[in-house]
């Protein structure tokens, strides 16, 4: 098996440092262009739908938290401050 010059493809690698700093910078940028921003809706979209996910989340968290700190009570018979 051939060695390509790793995972940019069939480029070699330049061994100058600034060269090299050169070369990533490029490549950030040019991964930069490719981002698709999204629209002000779809944001807020988003970020509604992630709150509601994060309660419901919380929701199921307080009430297990609830339940075994009550099955606690009744198997453990409730601690010295009851």
């Amino acid at each position: 098996m051939t060695d390509t010059g790793g995972p940019s493809g069939g480029e070699s690698r330049p061994k100058n440092p600034l060269a090299r700093a050169w070369r990533f910078l490029k490549q950030v940028f040019d991964e930069l262009r490719k981002v698709i921003v999204p629209t002000r809706r779809e944001l807020v979209n988003y970020t509604v739908v992630v709150l509601v996910f994060v309660l419901i989340v919380i929701g199921i968290v307080s009430l297990l938290d609830w339940g075994l700190d009550n099955l606690s009570d009744l198997v453990f018979g409730g601690g010295a401050g009851a």
